[in-house]
């Protein structure tokens, strides 16, 4: 008899990236109520593309195939926007990036007419309108339950990093909110939240798993709404915690680098993991208020160092040590990144230069589009 936690293998370190994005009106730069209706045109107009409804109806997801270099991610990711915004112009709506919408009211938003969405606004009430957020996921592939367990702990060491580099939701309700990313402040909200049980075996999950059922908590993996989580029916562990950047570019660029950092720890796996979640909590707050800027606390040394230097230190070890031959520009990407800051920034940037939350949003749409600024 199957499991629903049975694990379905796939090629090691293979990789797939969704992104949610925002629908705005064009007019004024809120978001609007559209997915049903763009979700429509498109189906019919390229129904083999992997584009679907989020939670609420101003929001849309876009899914990849696997991939295996960073060329044909960002290759298939930049069609998918083509064929989103064509989508959109029919409708005179705009698609963008960005981890939260700087001034849209969540009681304003309308729940996705889907079950599985009516149930989560049942059970989560007002929590369910709020989860209007924009996420980008990158699923890394894993031969069996046991290493997908191990490399769920081993990214979690790095789940700083990855807040700190993909950062794009500095406004929220009309306010900077003083944190780079905000986003992860409405993902807390929910009880099942956080990071994964520190449990070294498939086997081992699965009991987890089957103990909370047990209790009625649970039912599948989508009731949980960790960090970092196992997808045993992809056969993959799924990084959730990038806010959607502005550009395609960003993406494929956070994707590869996480993926160049999934192929280090298969070479050197992460110790001191005990350690390392005592400080978890700590390290992921520093990242999603002050970026790049952010202290990181390493379990192994006990030593505090800034998030960017952090990241430096990886970058070197990567260069070094690694195979980057699928990862293409990703990691000079980030290294730029670095230098220039990330999104978060440079959306601030926008703002202190136009003084307008409605032209940021418009940048913002330019920048989703490819449109140089």
């Amino acid at each position: 008899m199957s499991h629903p936690l049975d694990f379905t293998p796939s090629e090691p370190l293979t990789l797939g990236i969704e992104l949610e994005l925002q629908l705005i009106d064009r007019r004024d730069g809120n978001l609007t109520r559209a997915a049903s209706d763009l979700l429509h045109i498109i189906e019919k107009q390229r129904p083999d593309l992997d584009i679907k409804l989020e939670i609420t109806e101003s929001m849309i997801e876009v899914a990849t195939h696997i991939h295996t270099t960073h060329s044909g991610a960002l290759g298939e990711l930049r069609t998918l926007v083509k064929v989103l915004r064509q989508a959109a112009d029919r409708l005179n709506i705009g698609v963008c990036g960005g981890g939260a919408h700087p001034f849209q009211h969540w009681h304003e938003r309308q729940i996705a007419d889907k079950p599985r969405f009516r149930h989560v606004a049942g059970l989560y009430g007002y929590l369910a309108k709020q989860f209007t957020v924009f996420g980008q996921h990158v699923h890394i592939g894993c031969p069996d339950g046991d290493k997908a367990m191990h490399l769920l702990h081993g990214l979690s060491r790095y789940v700083p990093q990855f807040i700190a580099l993909a950062a794009s939701s500095p406004y929220l309700q009309g306010v900077d909110t003083a944190f780079d990313c905000s986003r992860m402040n409405t993902v807390s909200s929910f009880p099942l939240s956080g990071c994964a049980p520190y449990v070294q075996s498939w086997a081992e999950f699965v009991q987890f798993f089957d103990h909370l059922r047990s209790f009625g908590i649970v039912e599948s993996m989508k009731d949980f709404y960790w960090d970092i989580r196992p997808k045993p029916e992809f056969g993959t562990v799924e990084i959730r915690v990038f806010d959607t950047p502005l550009t395609v570019e960003r993406a494929a660029a956070l994707a590869f680098y996480a993926q160049a950092v999934a192929r280090m720890l298969t070479q050197t796996p992460q110790s001191n993991i005990e350690d390392m979640y005592l400080l978890y909590k700590y390290n992921r707050f520093q990242a999603c208020r002050f970026g790049l800027e952010g202290n990181f606390i390493d379990a192994s040394s006990r030593k505090t160092i800034s998030i960017a230097d952090d990241i430096r230190n990886t970058l070197r070890i990567l260069r070094d040590e690694v195979d980057l031959t699928s990862a293409g520009d990703a990691i000079e990407h980030i290294a730029q990144v670095l230098e220039e800051g990330n999104h978060a920034s440079r959306m601030r940037r926008i703002f202190s230069r136009t003084h307008s939350l409605d032209a940021l949003m418009a940048e913002q749409e330019r920048l989703f589009s490819g449109e140089t600024l």
